[in-house]
């Protein structure tokens, strides 16, 4: 696939600025379900004229369907799903697996692209989501170069990257920070950035989650070589200078040109301190911390009118060959081929024998290459010519128009994709008995008095000892598949094969990345933290893949979870601080070693409220300030298999304490949260 520059489309005329700029294609949302849903965004006859305006200058576009879908919301989404077929969009970018199984239901030929808010980090997760139909996979901005290349070298799945744009400090798709502190859910597209707000570390003071810009605009062939083939801007909520800046740097940058006053436009219009290659080159640490300053914020306005030429007129994209025939009593015929589209067209009126001055092939070839206004350009023009003719210069010009229109005509004209019916298949669950899982991130947490628990969900590092000796009290033992996977899946796939040979019975995974690890391991598996499963469809891709059962989101609402359908066994988080964030680069670090931190640092918010971090596998976790607490709720836990009691930072003897409140069905003794089990998430 030659290389794309996929810009952001957050309005019309950020969608027109990038087209005219140079972008290969773009990818917008419409009204519904998309991770910004805060921006202008599209209606169906909107999304109906972008398409074409677009196709018409060869340009493809991606629409975002990147959020978590709701049972109640699956006949909208199918809705979306049928609009964008009918609007003859190129593909459909997706975070939920429910939803992509509807899309595969209902279209076999939409193309899917797997969202970076998937979180998936390797060849391994690469390859469930080719068995789900997706073929392409927008990588995470974690990744290093060397991890990309990598990935590329094993798969012929496309890869998109981020070139340029914000970054968030957490992995895509792991992060409950707005939706749990502001219930405002990020997976759901209203993301609050809470983020960019201060966080000190150990007390007040900083902004320890905000990371500089991204910017990896002039190593654009580095990735082409690593395998990219999709440059992703971010930017839907930003400005159309913006986006007509950062294309153009793109396309300055593939076409090897140095344009200095560009990239410092680029710069100006919108930075956070300046721009980061850090997760791309590996180098991590305080260097890559930034936040918007005064001078960012002023430095806009001078060059927001110079960045309003490069897009205010129609740019000549698309070369065209014409071919005329111009003789005596013979209608003019004008036909026009472009990217193996061609229109032809007849004039009214047939060449007359000059009375004073012919009509040269020179003028001729001029006059036909007056595509001016257009998208067009003429490459070649080849007259059938007989000399001493004439044409009024308005019949030759209406004939030019006439072809151009009908070539742009022929761009547009696709058949419609397939559409088929969509019903939804309710099959009322019944849970067992309710049994109590326990999760611990430590083995030195694990107590002596497991009364209750029927599986315990042990850290990947655990030794076989403690397999043993758990599994001798007849507990079902899982392995956790982290989360942050990137370069560590084959250590993974070892010790998983090495704990199952010691009794452990299944993993259980955080990502599509740990499904794949546990497939080449060799061993079932079930759906854990990190998943995102919030549906019936994506409780019905877990079984499909062979999970024996599955976490439900945090951001469900019981209500709603005891309402989803399904056959495989289902439960929630009833215990544990939440993890907020997944973050490769430790927040800690920008202000402290390791040594320092101890392993007991926090994140302290505007407020003064305390949110511990904790570390393993190359990644932290900032966990909330409080834990859930659902002990003395459980009769209105209705129609769930388990409940998870999710051990974070607790000592043994606390984890001994928890369990027992939670056999006993006991009220919280401290501080507490409910979660969002008795809110809709918006």
């Amino acid at each position: 696939m030659i290389s794309e520059i996929l810009a952001p489309a957050g309005s019309l005329e950020a969608l027109t600025a990038a087209v005219r700029c140079g972008a290969n294609a773009v990818y917008l949302g419409g009204k519904a379900f998309n991770a910004r849903r805060n921006a202008s965004n599209f209606s169906d006859d909107e999304l109906r004229q972008a398409v074409e305006y677009c196709h018409a200058r060869n340009v493809k576009v991606y629409l975002t369907l990147n959020t978590l879908v709701g049972d109640g919301e699956l006949k909208t989404a199918y809705e979306a799903i049928r609009s964008a077929c009918e609007a003859n969009i190129d593909a459909l970018i997706l975070q939920d697996t429910g939803l992509a199984a509807m899309v595969r239901r209902v279209s076999l030929s939409m193309p899917m692209h797997a969202s970076t808010q998937m979180s998936v980090q390797s060849i391994e997760g690469i390859r469930i989501l080719e068995k789900l139909g997706f073929s392409r996979v927008v990588l995470p901005r974690e990744l290093s170069e060397k991890e990309i290349k990598t990935i590329s070298s094993q798969t012929d799945t496309e890869l998109e990257y981020f070139v340029h744009g914000a970054l968030c400090m957490c992995v895509s798709g792991q992060c409950l920070m707005s939706s749990v502190l502001g219930g405002r859910s990020g997976n759901r597209g209203l993301c609050a950035q809470p983020c960019r707000l201060p966080f000190g570390i150990n007390s007040k003071g900083g902004n320890n989650l905000s990371l500089k810009d991204l910017s990896l605009v002039g190593e654009l062939r580095r990735l082409e070589k690593a395998g990219v083939c999709s440059f992703k801007i971010e930017g839907r909520m930003k400005r159309p200078e913006y986006v007509a800046a950062a294309v153009t740097a793109c396309r300055n940058s593939l076409d090897g040109i140095n344009d200095e006053e560009t990239n410092n436009s680029l710069r100006a219009v919108f930075s956070r301190s300046g721009f980061t290659k850090g997760y791309f080159e590996g180098r991590l640490g305080r260097e890559m911390f930034g936040t918007r300053r005064k001078e960012d914020v002023e430095g806009a306005a001078g060059v927001l009118s110079g960045l309003q030429r490069l897009y205010d007129k129609e740019k000549p994209l698309l070369p065209v060959d014409f071919s005329l025939v111009f003789k005596e009593n013979e209608p003019m015929i004008l036909r026009a081929e472009c990217n193996g589209f061609s229109a032809e067209c007849i004039g009214e009126k047939a060449p007359e024998k000059a009375v004073n001055k012919a009509l040269t092939r020179d003028e001729l070839t001029q006059r036909i290459s007056k595509c001016g206004g257009t998208q067009f350009y003429a490459r070649r023009v080849e007259i059938d010519f007989e000399e001493g003719l004439n044409t009024p210069a308005g019949a030759l010009n209406e004939l030019r128009r006439s072809v151009i229109s009908a070539l742009e005509k022929e761009i547009i004209k696709r058949e419609k994709t397939e559409i088929l019916p969509f019903e939804t298949e309710y099959r009322p669950h019944r849970a067992s008995p309710p049994s109590l899982h326990a999760r611990f991130f430590d083995e030195s947490q694990i107590p002596g008095n497991l009364s209750g628990i029927t599986r315990v969900i042990l850290p990947i590092e655990v030794g076989a000892k403690t397999v043993k000796a758990l599994k001798s009290k007849g507990i079902e033992i899982a392995i956790e598949i982290p989360a942050p996977v990137f370069s560590n899946a084959d250590k993974y796939i070892e010790k998983l094969t090495e704990l199952k040979g010691s009794g452990a019975d299944l993993a259980w995974t955080c990502t599509l990345d740990g499904v794949g690890i546990a497939e080449k391991a060799g061993i079932p598996f079930a759906a854990g933290f990190g998943m995102n499963i919030f549906n019936s469809m994506s409780l019905d891709v877990m079984k499909n893949l062979g999970a024996k059962d599955a976490l439900l989101s945090c951001e469900i609402s019981l209500s709603d979870a005891s309402g989803l359908s399904s056959g495989i066994p289902r439960g929630i988080m009833a215990y544990g601080r939440i993890p907020l964030m997944l973050t490769r680069n430790c927040p800690v670090k920008n202000k402290l070693t390791c040594r320092e931190c101890g392993k007991k640092s926090m994140l302290v918010d505007r407020m003064g409220v305390h949110f511990p971090v904790i570390c393993k596998n190359g990644a932290s976790f900032i966990l909330n300030s409080r834990p859930v607490w659902m002990a003395d709720k459980k009769a209105e836990i209705r129609n769930l298999d388990f409940s998870l009691l999710y051990f974070t930072n607790e000592e043994k003897a606390e984890c001994e304490r928890v369990i027992a409140a939670y056999n006993n069905n006991e009220k919280p003794d401290g501080e507490f949260t409910r979660g969002l089990y008795f809110k809709n998430v918006l």
